[in-house]
């Protein structure tokens, strides 16, 4: 907001200090991420600015470490770059395996939270749902909690003998832990929050007298949702879903207590990176996901200004 002319002085002062105190802050905070891009460009194996890179030259930069990102666990990573090539890449790259876990995991999960968490926050609208506050407290802790917290708990819980399998004597009950299923349901319920918090934000800037005037022309419950309600807080849903799977996708604590040694995601593999083998490559995947992250962001920013529009408010 720009300052006023009829400003005093002293206004004139804390105005500028504001500025200078948000920028500080806003480098602060941005400035460690934004360093690990240009080094992830060096051509030497150290996390540091070499010389060369100081005096920008060409020599001092390098693309070797995106390369590692492609050749790392393959067969035969110097054969030719061809269709044997990239299929050898897409089956037995370590990074590719990881990412293919990543995003199948980080889809399911999010579908699973989105549902889960539109319906809560559907429910906790209500007027008349009983015990609002304590609930949404409940639904939303997993955010509070230490994740250090909750991934133990999910380890023991997991570790249960809850899923129904068919064994070699038959009909058994197998674990949670270790499996696919419970790395999503895990995730899942990190994810939940996020959408719950988005889609009652949605929620509450929601006119009910459009379901009522629906209802008044015939539309039934499940037809006024779907037909009036849904259209109007899907920016919301979708919001909260693009949250859920960034939680998911940058999980880790969760992953190395549940998971077992095949089911590799990339915040897994960049965490058996530094504690076994430090690399720069490490600084390349971190660059890839800051450049996901931010897409991800923008995303979000659209649908909030696109939600604006819906509900009749310029974006500010």
């Amino acid at each position: 907001m720009a300052l006023p002319v009829y400003a005093s002085p002293l206004e004139k002062l804390w105005h500028y200090t504001y500025i200078v105190l948000c920028a500080g802050i806003f480098i602060f905070l941005i400035a460690p991420i934004i360093v690990i891009i240009p080094l992830s460009f060096n051509a030497e194996p150290y996390f540091t600015f070499t010389d060369k890179m100081i005096a920008f030259d060409p020599e001092g930069y390098s693309i070797r470490w995106y390369d590692k990102l492609i050749t790392f666990g393959m067969v035969n990573p110097d054969a030719p770059r061809d269709m044997s090539f990239w299929i050898d890449f897409w089956q037995h790259a370590a990074w590719m395996q990881a990412a293919k876990n990543s995003v199948i995991i980080g889809v399911f999960a999010t579908i699973l939270a989105a549902g889960l968490g539109t319906i809560a926050a559907l429910g906790l609208t209500r007027p008349e749902m009983p015990f609002r506050k304590q609930i949404t407290a409940v639904l939303i802790s997993p955010m509070i909690v230490p994740i250090i917290i909750s991934a133990t708990g999910m380890f023991f819980f997991y570790s249960g003998k809850w899923v129904p399998t068919v064994g070699s004597d038959g009909f058994e009950w197998g674990r949670l832990a270790g499996t696919y299923a419970g790395i999503i349901l895990a995730h899942a319920a990190l994810g939940i929050p996020f959408v719950i918090i988005t889609v009652t934000a949605t929620l509450s800037g929601f006119d009910q007298s459009l379901v009522r005037a629906a209802a008044s022309l015939g539309a039934n419950p499940r037809t006024a949702f779907f037909k009036v309600q849904m259209p109007l807080i899907m920016p919301g849903v979708i919001s909260g879903g693009l949250f859920a799977f960034v939680t998911s996708f940058d999980e880790v604590v969760a992953v190395l207590f549940i998971a077992d040694h095949t089911q590799q995601t990339i915040p897994r593999q960049m965490w058996n990176g530094i504690r076994e083998q430090i690399s720069p490559a490490i600084l390349a995947v971190a660059t890839l996901l800051v450049i996901l992250s931010v897409s991800l962001l923008t995303v979000v920013e659209l649908l909030r200004r696109r939600s604006e529009r819906l509900r009749g408010m310029s974006p500010s």
